[in-house]
């Protein structure tokens, strides 16, 4: 689907989404069904975001782009 850009491997919560933030750090938001949770940073790298790219956390741990279709 997309690259491979970042370096740090993040390891997953359950009931976690997973997010790159408008700072450029990877943030943990808790689920509808996770009550107890609380938004925090969990990534230490700063990634320098792109025009027209949609920025993940994929299934291996680390931060991956793809290009957006209308953007």
């Amino acid at each position: 689907m997309g690259t491979k850009i970042g370096k740090e491997k993040i390891k997953r919560e359950a009931g976690y989404l997973y997010y790159l933030g408008k700072d450029g750090y990877v943030w943990a938001a808790p689920m509808k069904n996770n009550k107890t949770g609380k938004k925090k940073k969990v990534g230490t790298e700063k990634i320098a975001k792109e025009k027209g790219y949609f920025y993940y956390l994929g299934k291996d741990g680390f931060v991956g782009k793809a290009k957006m279709k209308n953007a």
